[in-house]
């Protein structure tokens, strides 16, 4: 069975676009292939410097992906710093990596120069090579990752490739995979730019955990277009067909499918607001009952991370191995 490796980082809270643009697919994934999903807390470091933070955020998160539909018994959900092989195979990375290479990393030239005048983590500059270290320990075939993912997928597969030729055959070269196309969700305030926690205000990103009143709220202030025309075109009718691709993933129909029915925007933002807070409904139920038994959450993540040290354990200790460091018992 292939196995697979999506990680996710507790920056914040999860929104509608994460859920129906790709954590849907990792519930249904989970059923087709070996699936391992970290929550990566480690790389959260970078953009945090008070106490706590990372910690309930990944607790609220790790909620979040169980409420969701991820099963702890079939795919393997982990929290990072819970699988110390990470920072151990991390350094290895680093010492395999050209300071070069992550001098030519686009992502790090684009935040250091965005944080030009704050604090600039050098964690942001070796970003990379744990990067690596959370691909390569679990012997991961394919990494499903956008476009703005690549060339850290490439910078992986550099870096097994020369530790293979170097070493021997130690870890399985991953391949970037094209994820499954989720619903894209973009800003109801701005329908031409993605639902993210960056863009600067909450009243056009719906949250998962937002309560209904908030949530018919935002999608009856969602922009639309200067016509009353309701029909599914991204390029010129970008408000109105977000409206439209967000009921259709909720109801399991096609955008087309659901233009058909509206003649006017009102109906449209009323329908889809109410489909968005019945999809939610039993998520939001799940995770406040997580979150109420934190013993039970504990629990599932140490089981996650168990399950998740069998398999790093020994693709850390294969890499030991082959470098030939000194063993504690010669």
């Amino acid at each position: 069975m292939t196995r697979v490796l999506s990680c996710i980082q507790p920056t914040g809270p999860v929104h509608l676009g994460n859920y129906l643009g790709a954590l849907r697919n990792w519930v249904s994934g989970q059923h087709e292939c070996d699936a391992f999903h970290g929550i990566v807390d480690l790389h959260a470091l970078t953009v945090t410097d008070r106490p706590g933070v990372v910690g309930e955020n990944t607790l609220e998160l790790a909620a979040t992906l169980f409420a969701v539909g991820l099963d702890p018994e079939v795919a393997t959900v982990f929290v990072q710093s819970h699988v110390p092989e990470h920072t151990q195979l991390g350094w290895i990375m680093e010492c395999t990596v050209s300071y070069g290479e992550l001098s030519r990393m686009t992502q790090f030239k684009d935040k250091a120069a965005k944080r030009e005048a704050d604090f600039v983590s050098a964690g942001l500059f070796t970003y990379p090579a744990l990067q690596a270290a959370d691909i390569l320990l679990y012997d991961a075939d394919d990494v499903p990752v956008g476009e703005d993912q690549r060339q850290h997928i490439e910078i992986t597969r550099d870096i097994a490739e020369r530790f293979n030729t170097r070493f021997g055959a130690t870890f399985v070269v991953p391949k970037m995979v094209t994820p499954k196309a989720g619903a894209k969700v973009t800003d109801l305030q701005d329908p031409t730019s993605k639902m993210s926690k960056s863009s600067g205000g909450d009243a056009g990103i719906v949250y998962l955990h937002d309560d209904p009143s908030v949530i018919m709220k935002k999608f009856k202030r969602a922009v639309t277009d200067s016509d009353s025309e309701v029909h599914f075109d991204r390029a010129h009718k970008p408000g109105v067909s977000n409206l439209l691709e967000i009921l259709a993933a909720c109801t399991g129909r096609s955008p087309e499918e659901v233009a058909a029915g509206y003649q006017q925007y009102g109906p449209l933002k009323n329908d889809t607001g109410e489909a968005v807070v019945e999809v939610l409904r039993p998520i939001q139920e799940r995770h406040r009952s997580l979150l109420e038994d934190r013993a039970e959450l504990s629990r599932l993540l140490r089981r996650g991370a168990e399950k998740a040290r069998v398999v790093a354990s020994s693709t850390l200790a294969r890499a030991y191995r082959n470098i030939g460091l000194l063993p504690l018992d010669v």
